[in-house]
């Protein structure tokens, strides 16, 4: 039986790598880094173990959590702090989200925390929504389109745009319907867009929207490479792939040089212009190692072209605030939530901010009376801009001498792309962003290749964006 040759091992690499195990295919895994998981990396900081890349996961349509009771991680499956997430508003204040919205859109136009948000004009722009007939906006192709045609521009841009770009790293006129699943089904049964938020918020209650594991998101990793060796699944790390084809792939002759493949990257490691990454593939034929091929290797290439598709940087810091200073007691009797999220034009930079021992009891066990933040950019920010970041969106002052560590992570993610029937693709390249759609994505592309030999088609099944596992507020931003 000829191999099926896995190339990434990220979370899709691993997934798709044991769903075609099950399927009795003879499976190895190829990884450029010296380490699985790809968005699902630990670092410890100040001594304490924390996610520093996706930290959680949408329990919408529980199709992660699922897959964790498959793999026997029922049991540390925990839910965020009760407690709502915050926006830093274009006019410079800081309030809490609407109480009930979903993405940002909000059930009640005209509640005083929408008005606080966007102003009475633009609510009751938003009242709108309610004259309309429930098909007017339902073809649109973006999340953005849909509630402009519904509620008006301000909702849009003041409210929802700078939720989602928190949560998705997109402003919504990027992103599809099908980011909210059920919200344009619910819109044609209510004939508001409105009441379609409340009907899925009442059939996703506050405080059920996201999930993460005791211990940090690793466990999920950790588990599924113990899978994997169970089933006798090599995975060489440090090999980096300059070609792929349907039957074969070419590795790089210097594996220094081809960096195609990257995925998450620390600062002093990030030498890849994600605005011109092609030229990363053009290294002399190396050795060739044949088989069933998949890629799982988000930005390693484009089957359109044959280059490297465009990559985009997001850049996170992590501040670790001294227990028993006045920064962390006042940090600590008044979180404003889970986090912050911040509007477009502010005074400032960060795009968004989470409140890490706020949110998750075992963080907060773990840091033993230290505060942990976590701010999340566009381009790469100074510790000290971080530090006066986090002092305007929380309004607690928070001296240099308080920041016991700082720490930064860059992760260079793909954009998304048309694949072909030539090769078979998972991850975010293909499936959208979030656990929930690499991991259905993956089984699904599994199910299509079905067992060795078996006359099955090989290319990739569409599938919706959801949420972005990276994203720090998401549970209730959303």
């Amino acid at each position: 039986m000829r191999e099926t040759l896995v190339v990434g091992a990220g979370i899709a690499g691993l997934v798709v790598a044991r769903e075609l195990v099950l399927q009795g295919h003879r499976v190895r895994v190829l990884e450029a880094e010296s380490r699985a998981g790809g968005q699902l990396l630990q670092k410890t900081i100040a001594g304490i173990p924390l996610d520093a890349g996706a930290e959680a996961f949408a329990t919408r349509g529980g199709t992660v959590r699922a897959y964790l009771e498959r793999l026997g991680l029922a049991d540390r499956i925990i839910a965020p702090l009760d407690a709502p997430a915050w926006l830093h508003a274009r006019t410079g204040t800081t309030v809490p989200l609407p109480a009930v919205s979903l993405l940002g859109i909000p059930a009640a136009p005209l509640a005083e925390d929408v008005v606080a948000v966007v102003g009475r004009k633009a609510a009751w722009r938003g009242m709108a929504d309610a004259l309309l007939p429930g098909p007017v906006g339902a073809k649109s192709a973006t999340l953005g389109e849909l509630v402009r045609r519904r509620m008006g521009d301000g909702i849009l841009e003041q409210l929802v745009a700078p939720v989602v770009e928190g949560i998705h790293s997109k402003h919504p006129d990027d992103l599809p319907v099908s980011v909210a699943p059920g919200l344009v089904h619910h819109l044609l049964r209510e004939n508001s867009l409105a009441r379609a938020v409340a009907r899925l918020r009442t059939d996703a209650p506050a405080g059920s929207l996201v999930a993460g594991l005791e211990g940090g998101m690793r466990m999920l990793v950790d588990t599924l490479l113990a899978e994997l060796d169970r089933y006798g699944v090599p995975i060489e790390y440090g090999v980096r792939v300059a070609e792929v084809h349907p039957d074969r792939v070419v590795l790089a002759v210097d594996p220094d040089a081809a960096r195609g493949s990257v995925v998450g990257i620390d600062p002093d490691l990030a030498t890849v212009d994600p605005a011109d990454p092609a030229d990363d593939l053009d290294e002399p034929e190396g050795e060739v190692r044949e088989g069933l091929v998949v890629v799982a290797a988000p930005g390693l290439v484009d089957p359109a072209d044959g280059r490297a598709a465009t990559r985009t940087a997001t850049h996170l810091m992590t501040l670790v605030i001294e227990a028993g200073t006045d920064a962390a007691r006042a940090l600590a009797e008044n979180p404003r939530g889970t986090g912050v999220l911040v509007a477009r034009g502010t005074d400032v930079t960060a795009r968004a901010l989470t409140h890490v021992s706020a949110k998750w009891a075992w963080v907060r066990e773990a840091a033993a009376g230290r505060e942990v933040l976590r701010l999340s950019y566009e381009s790469l920010p100074s510790a000290d801009t971080a530090r006066r970041d986090a002092e305007l969106l929380l309004g607690v002052t928070i001296p240099e001498t308080a920041v016991v560590a700082a720490e930064a992570t860059t992760w260079l993610r793909a954009g998304r792309i048309e694949a072909d029937d030539s090769i078979p693709l998972v991850g975010e390249q293909v499936s959208g962003t979030g656990l929930a759609s690499v991991i259905d994505h993956a089984h699904r592309l599994a199910e299509r290749l079905g067992a060795p030999g078996a006359d099955a088609p090989t290319s990739t099944p569409a599938a919706e964006s959801s949420a972005d596992p990276a994203a720090s507020t998401e549970r209730n931003a959303s």
